[in-house]
Order: structure tokens, then C-alpha cells, then sequence
């Protein structure tokens, strides 16, 4: 007579847990990104997932533990989408090329419905307090610092102008891509993301040549 694997049995059942609460966290985001996160709640999930409240809650116990496990969930899901990617490239200016493109491609191929979670998150969040507003700024934070970052790379390698304020490039990136990111879930026009590629090459040919005085 063998002896049941019990410990084997509650490692698959712990796994087949694991994945149902990631399949959950997936949706979550998807919804959030169109309907807030505020508006995300075990039961609006429920909901969406077709399955009772009491399966959504015993997997958080909480509206705010399901939140801020959104809110890493999406962390999660654009770091593999954009930020992976664009570290194939060299660093400095390629590689913020290749940040912005992957961004864009990553809006464009609606990973998430309402466009870039984030984007979204920030136009909730920046008025609120809390621990999510908290989140929201620091990643933002993070992103810009990222941008501004490989800028100082690009400037030490000659790609760049040395007195070109690297805060101020990554601003400018970032508001070319996410106003790319508004106006193409907003219109739906494939052009917005064509247009969003052109500002960013624009930006960075422009940045590295020092201007004259009377460019200034």
C-alpha cells in the first residue's frame, strides 16, 4: 500500500491557488483601468468574473488589500511590457528611444482597455491621499527618474548635450507619451500613436545640439 503524497497535494493545491489569484489580479487590472480603482471592488469583480463575492473576498479579505494588489499587479505587467524590452538597448539615447517605443507599443496594443493603467491611475489618484495615491507618485517618480536617468548616460557618452537639463527632457518625453496615450484611447485613431513616435524622435534629435544664444 503507498502512502498518499499529502504534502504533494497541498503544494498543487496551493499552486492551483496561486494561479486562480493571479488570473483574478489580471482582470482586476483590465477593469480598473477603465473603471478606476476606486470603483474596483470584490464585488464589482465578482461581478465581472461571473463567481460569488465570498470566492473574490477569501482571496483578499479586503476592497483596499484588492487595490493595492492591483495596483502591483500593473507594476508588474508594465515592467515585462515596456520596461524589459527597452533594456535590450544600449544605454543612454537608444535606450530611450526604446522606452518610449516600447510604452507606445504597449498603449497601442490596449494591454490594458483604458489605455496605460497608470496614466489612468494618476489622473484618479494625484488630488487624493492614501496609500494608493502613494503608489501612484511613486511610481511616477520612479518613471521619471528612469527617463532622466538614461539621459545622464546619453550626455556622458556625447549623445546629448551636455547642458541640457535631463528632468526637463524626461517631462517633455512623458507628455508626449501620455497625451499619446489619452488621444488614442480617447479617439481610437491608430495615427495618435504615429504622431506620439514622431515628437519623441523629434525630442531627442533636438536635444542633441547645444542651441546658440539666439536660440535661446
Amino acid at each position: 500500500m503507498s502512502i498518499p503524497d499529502t504534502a504533494g497535494s497541498e503544494r498543487g493545491r496551493r499552486s492551483d491557488g496561486q494561479r486562480t489569484h493571479g488570473v483574478i489580479l489580471e482582470h482586476a487590472a483590465r477593469l480598473a483601468s477603465v473603471e478606476g480603482i476606486e470603483g474596483l471592488t470584490i464585488g464589482r469583480l465578482a461581478e465581472e468574473l461571473g463567481v460569488s463575492k465570498s470566492g473574490v473576498y477569501a482571496h483578499f479579505g479586503s476592497k483596499t488589500q484588492l487595490q493595492l494588489e492591483t495596483v502591483a499587479e500593473a507594476r508588474a505587467i508594465f515592467e515585462r511590457e515596456v520596461m524589459r524590452p527597452a533594456l535590450d538597448a544600449p544605454e543612454g539615447a537608444s535606450r530611450l528611444r526604446a522606452l518610449a517605443d516600447a510604452y507606445l507599443c504597449y498603449v497601442e496594443r490596449a494591454v490594458f482597455p483604458g489605455g496605460c493603467f497608470f496614466a489612468s491611475l494618476l489622473a484618479e489618484m494625484d488630488a487624493r491621499s492614501g496609500p494608493i495615491h502613494d503608489l501612484a507618485l511613486a511610481g511616477e517618480r520612479a518613471w521619471q527618474e528612469g527617463l532622466a536617468d538614461e539621459t545622464r548616460k546619453a550626455q556622458r557618452q556625447g549623445e546629448i548635450a551636455a547642458d541640457l537639463d535631463p528632468s526637463q527632457l524626461a517631462f517633455e518625453l512623458q507628455a508626449c507619451l501620455e497625451l499619446s496615450n489619452y488621444h488614442f484611447v480617447l479617439f481610437g485613431d491608430r495615427h495618435v500613436i504615429d504622431r506620439g513616435r514622431k515628437a519623441v524622435t523629434a525630442l531627442i534629435e533636438r536635444s542633441r545640439t547645444v542651441p546658440t544664444d539666439r536660440d535661446r
